[in-house]
């Protein structure tokens, strides 16, 4: 078994072209157009529905009870037996401790047996999407053949600033720049972006209309019901009384007009362009990706959604971290031997317009590919969630619409950004 997994190891890793800059998970054993037995393979992909955080309909709802609820419908969709999955990794960001124990015990509030391990992750807002790309890199390596990637956040459980935690003195007594741009607030970040990069007011608030027109309109049709797991839990009403509800459908998509956009006042900055309206929402949520080689799919009946391809980080300046998918991104892509050409349709996560619509226009992506369903602006953006979120709002849409490529990418706070190659099947 070592000396397989020592080969398997040998077989997959790819020299790193600028090894200060990116980490590349495994490149990928196979081309686009091949299938082979060793794929990573993805067979359910599903997630709750977002609420708005401290005032949505998970406001009074445990963290670990949506991590539940998508574990257990994993097992409920797919008929795996439990005992066939070998790891879970957690992406989560704000939970005391890094999440790890609450976590574990949201595996057995779901029934899944102590024989399978977990762990959690904390890459900020990619931490759903590097939940993923550690069981894919378990998988290429040989160490399991079948693994769980999720995400979850409550921001209405936990804070921002309770995450970050006591802080070093000598980031300030050296006067380190870099070290003290990490904690520049997300919002000023995204002014950076807007001024730097000449993204206007104007256009901000035009992707931000968009993103909720968009989402209004596939929840109208319902074209999340396919990814989305109904999530029954209970609710302090202002009267203060416990009220039981089922909650089937996000809660931030709504109505608005570009004059309903344009009376917002500036959130971060006297003079700014980044407003409550074109940022994204703060939310409770959790998705759930069960993850395997195509061999091993095969031999447990499993349905295959589509499969991985490859995945990149990059580093970009603290301040500016909202650039980080236009780095990621093509990294990514030459990764998997694509061009932004042949993508289908880009996830690219909204925590803020002005850098979701700079990293679009920096990348020559038709914006008609961006969030077909609408993005964070409108849906929400629950941190630890949200990688995961969009794989599976990503391989639903594109095998209702038969396409066949297509990318997940984010920002990420402190200055990075992620982005993961995916293909459809049929």
């Amino acid at each position: 078994m070592a000396l397989r997994r020592t080969q398997a190891i040998l077989s997959h890793i790819a020299p790193i072209e600028n090894p200060e800059r990116t980490f590349i998970y495994p490149t990928p054993t196979s081309s686009p157009q091949e299938k082979r037995d060793d794929d990573v393979v993805i067979c359910s992909a599903i997630r709750t529905p977002i609420g708005k955080a401290n005032r949505g309909s998970f406001k009074d709802t445990h963290w670990t009870e949506l991590l539940a609820v998508v574990l257990s419908e994993t097992i409920t969709r797919t008929k795996i037996d439990p005992k066939q999955i070998q790891d879970i990794v957690v992406g989560t960001v704000l939970p005391p401790g890094g999440g790890a124990t609450q976590a574990r015990m949201a595996q057995f509030l779901a029934g899944l047996p102590y024989e399978i391990s977990l762990t959690t992750v904390n890459r900020q807002c990619s931490s759903g999407l590097q939940a993923f790309a550690n069981i894919a890199g378990e998988i290429k390596t040989g160490a399991i053949d079948v693994g769980i990637a999720a995400g979850v956040e409550s921001m209405s459980n936990h804070t921002m600033m309770s995450a970050v935690g006591e802080l070093n003195n000598r980031i300030f007594e050296d006067s380190n720049q870099l070290a003290q741009e990490c904690l520049i607030p997300m919002g000023q970040t995204s002014e950076n972006v807007a001024e730097k990069y000449g993204i206007s007011r104007k256009l901000q608030d035009e992707f931000a209309l968009r993103s909720q027109e968009k989402a209004v309109k596939a929840q109208k049709e319902g074209l999340f019901d396919q990814e989305i797991v109904p999530v029954s839990t209970k609710i302090l009403t202002p009267e203060g009384e416990t009220k039981k509800i089922t909650v089937t459908k996000d809660d931030g998509p709504r109505k608005s007009t570009i004059e309903d956009l344009i009376k917002l006042k500036p959130a971060f900055k006297k003079d700014g362009t980044t407003t409550a309206g074109n940022s994204s929402q703060v939310s409770d949520g959790a998705a759930a990706v069960l993850v395997a080689t195509r061999k091993r799919a095969k031999e447990l009946n499993l349905p295959i959604l589509g499969r991985f391809i490859s995945y990149a980080v990059a580093g970009v300046p603290p301040s500016i971290m909202g650039i980080g998918p236009a780095e990621a991104i093509p990294l990514a892509l030459k990764k998997a031997g694509l061009t932004v050409g042949d993508i289908d349709t880009f996830e690219i996560n909204e925590a803020f317009a002005s850098q979701a619509r700079y990293s679009a226009e920096k990348l020559k992506i038709d914006l008609e590919k961006v969030n077909p369903l609408g993005g964070a602006i409108a849906l929400g953006h629950p941190l630890g969630c949200t990688g995961a979120r969009q794989i599976a709002t990503l391989l639903h849409h594109m095998r209702r619409n038969k396409q066949r490529f297509g990318v997940v990418s984010m920002c990420i706070g402190t200055g990075m950004g992620a982005a993961g190659v995916f293909e459809a099947e049929y």
